[in-house]
């Protein structure tokens, strides 16, 4: 029997080359899907035996018909056994292939995950680094705002306790010119205006106390 110009013996001789030369692509682009670092596929190889495949079960669909002509029904049910072994073998190669390119396809979805990932965690890890930075700036400002307040509070305190000290020496000029009069003997009017012009000078010192305060309470809110 022989379809265009070929026997049954012929395209089985055929199908069997090709079942060798297909396992042989299929052992070496698993090795180098295996022995690759990032599992990179032979696009080249894979579309090869992929073609060698669809060869193979179109000779097995020619067998197929052959086989059935044969007159002896031994020799029948031999070639009917030898073509199903064939197109099983077949099937088989197809089924590896298939999982090379669907381990192939995984990988590939994989390394894109991990780069949109590493993509968005350079992204983050930006944004944190502008989060801190504007952090920092934020406490170098409140440093400097609380090392103002405390120079101006240190100032208030200086002032205040400079008016302290002048209140202090005047009352103590006050009683001791007190005292010169009445040794001295002059008249209670002489002593009233010196009693007057005291409390004077006590409220112009009780003044300038209030107004360093609130100038120092107006720094502060300004500075915050």
């Amino acid at each position: 029997m022989a379809v265009e110009g070929r026997t049954l013996s012929e395209i089985y001789q055929s199908s069997k080359r090709l079942l060798l030369k297909t396992r042989g692509g299929l052992e070496r682009l698993e090795r180098f899907e295996f022995s690759s670092s990032n599992g990179v596929d032979s696009p080249e190889l894979s579309y090869a035996i992929k073609r060698d495949i669809s060869q193979i079960q179109s000779l097995c669909v020619e067998m197929d018909r052959l086989w059935r002509s044969v007159a002896s029904k031994p020799q029948r049910d031999l070639w009917k056994r030898k073509v199903e072994q064939v197109a099983e073998e077949a099937d088989s190669l197809k089924e590896s292939l298939d999982k090379h390119l669907l381990r192939h396809q995984k990988r590939m979805m994989e390394a894109k995950e991990r780069a949109e990932l590493l993509e968005r965690a350079n992204g983050d890890s930006a944004h944190v680094l502008r989060i801190f930075d504007d952090e920092a700036q934020a406490m170098q400002s409140a440093r400097n705002s609380s090392r103002m307040l405390e120079e101006s509070y240190s100032t208030g305190v200086a002032i205040l306790s400079k008016y302290a000290e002048q209140r202090d020496r005047l009352k103590r000029a006050q009683r001791k010119a007190l005292d010169i009069l009445n040794t001295v003997g002059l008249s209670n009017s002489v002593l009233k205006l010196i009693e007057r012009r005291h409390r004077t000078d006590k409220r112009i010192a009780y003044a300038g106390m209030v107004v360093t305060i609130i100038v120092v309470y107006a720094f502060w809110r300004w500075t915050h």
